[in-house]
């Protein structure tokens, strides 16, 4: 593997906590624990309604992990096709990848969406559920491409050189040299995308999807409590986001320090 260390910025999701910045560790903490210490408090000192808005969105809140899960493993796979078509020496494939890349990156998710339940619901009408996680897929599929990309591109060339000189085909050398190399390099915009991807699932609840803002909506057209309604709702969504860049991080210093040993 190459000396040099590569880290890969790409994506709106979660900054995640690295040991190394000091600033950023502190503020997670301090978020952490405000979100946590708000949500208890809040429930605790005015119930009404705080308390029934908890009670409100637990079906929301796995529904939106499932569309979220669902949508993250199919774009993994779109990303993966893809950036191996952004590397091709064919130039078709390489053409029709960085297409698909230039096109979806250059329409708002919340169009597609639009695009996929309503205007191709004309001739194929899809399951609302079903039109999200399509959806969000395709949008981050086309974002996930250019992870996988970087991340092969990342790897110093003379890998390859030693893999097939040893007798491995390029398809060999793809899945068992360099991809292994890259997923390191990969793992932080990864973890980061489906951190933003989670995030984003707030907008299929106008696809009448029951995540945690149609829920959050629901209660707050039949309560008119919208103040402490979206209050709750962007605190779970918080907490939800701080929990998992977290576990990303850990995740990625694990994977540095196994490959140090």
């Amino acid at each position: 593997m190459s000396d040099r260390e590569v880290k890969i910025e790409i994506g709106d999701g979660a900054a995640l906590p690295d040991p190394k910045d000091k600033g950023l560790v502190s503020a997670w903490w301090i978020a952490l624990a405000g979100t946590v210490g708000l949500l208890i408090i809040l429930p605790l000192a005015k119930p009404d309604p705080y308390a029934k808005v908890l009670q409100f969105i637990p079906d929301g809140i796995l529904v939106t992990f499932e569309v979220t899960i669902a949508s993250i493993s199919l774009a993994l796979v779109i990303g993966l096709l893809t950036g191996l078509g952004r590397i091709s020496n064919n130039r078709f494939i390489n053409l029709l990848a960085s297409l698909y890349v230039e096109v979806v990156r250059g329409i708002p998710l919340l169009v597609q969406l639009f695009y996929i339940y309503f205007a191709l619901g004309r001739f194929v009408r899809v399951p609302d559920l079903v039109a999200a996680i399509i959806a969000l897929a395709f949008c981050y599929g086309a974002y996930m491409g250019e992870v996988f990309r970087a991340g092969i591109r990342s790897i110093d060339f003379g890998q390859s050189e030693a893999s097939l000189s040893l007798g491995f085909n390029q398809r060999q050398t793809m899945a068992y040299v360099i991809l292994p190399q890259a997923w390191r390099t990969i793992l932080p915009p990864v973890g980061n995308e489906f951190i933003a991807l989670l995030k984003d699932t707030s907008l299929v609840s106008i696809l009448a999807v029951s995540d945690i803002l149609r829920r959050g909506r629901e209660y707050a057209s039949e309560s008119f409590n919208y103040f402490e309604t979206y209050t709750t709702i962007a605190l779970i969504y918080l907490l939800i986001t701080l929990v998992l860049s977290k576990l990303i991080s850990n995740m990625e210093h694990r994977l540095s320090h196994y490959e140090r040993r």
